[in-house]
């Protein structure tokens, strides 16, 4: 068990959530993680601290936006309020404030308007993503022994942050996907002993195929009985998983299509 000594300091895991390490810091930490469960868990309070952050502000400020009912006009009218010098003395001095805190006003509020405007279109539909991409999710494991997989109670997988799940919409070229019609997914889940790293995490449609993550979640479920009843190896279960989590389950439940309750 690592001492308090050896942990990371806060600080070291900010910079990582935020990729200003440099290199050989990144490594360093990066090693770290992958071997403590403690710094991990830690990193991931970060990180979701941060993303509620980001949402709140992003709430407060959409609150302090004009309704979208005839934005435009309303936003003339107070620029233009803005725009008449007051009939007092102190207007000379205060004027420049007051132009650039009108200027700023109106180009978020523009900026606002331009992106919200105009009638709605409908909502896209989720990318069928069935397979992740390897260069970016190849698998990740951390070194745990099958006794310790079988001996651990919880074998649902961890909540991701929000801020991570960004990061892999991003990776997946889908930033603007709806969080609601994805899984971000462990290819290797932490029940068969698979790693908190974007490198084991991708996107994964809940219902835009019938490859979806509620038939992944049936596969792993049954490989790790498999592996704890000492059928299977725990190795063997990873690797099968991350080289493709399709041929895994046909192979595995002995079908060429999903279970029907799965469907």
């Amino acid at each position: 068990m690592l001492s308090e000594e050896s942990h990371l300091a806060d600080q070291e895991l900010l910079l990582a959530a935020d990729g200003e390490l440099t290199p050989r810091d990144t490594g360093r930490v990066q090693s770290h993680l992958a071997a403590c469960w403690a710094c991990r868990a830690r990193k991931q309070e970060i990180e979701a601290a941060i993303g509620e952050f980001i949402r709140l502000h992003r709430r407060d400020f959409e609150m302090r936006i004009p309704p979208s009912d005839g934005p435009r006009a309303l936003l003339e009218a107070q620029l233009a309020q803005l725009a008449k010098p007051p009939q007092t003395s102190w207007w000379p001095r205060w004027s420049p404030w007051l132009r650039a805190a009108a200027a700023a006003f109106g180009f978020i509020a523009i900026a606002y308007l331009l992106s919200h405007a105009g009638p709605s279109r409908p909502a896209a539909r989720p990318v069928a993503v069935t397979v992740p991409n390897p260069s970016l999710t190849p698998g990740a494991t951390v070194l745990i022994s099958r006794g310790a997989v079988c001996s651990e109670a919880n074998t649902k997988n961890k909540a991701v942050p929000v801020a991570l799940r960004r990061k892999v919409f991003d990776e997946y070229g889908i930033p603007a996907a709806e969080p609601s019609a994805y899984e971000v997914d462990y290819l290797i889940t932490p029940a068969l002993g698979g790693a908190d790293d974007i490198h084991n995490l991708w996107p994964q449609s809940y219902a835009a195929t019938v490859w979806n993550a509620q038939v992944k979640d049936a596969l792993e479920d049954h490989l790790r009985d498999l592996v704890c009843d000492g059928q299977l190896d725990l190795a063997t279960a990873q690797r099968e998983i991350a080289t493709n989590w399709i041929e895994a389950y046909k192979k595995y439940f002995h079908t060429d299509q999903p279970l029907r309750r799965f469907r």
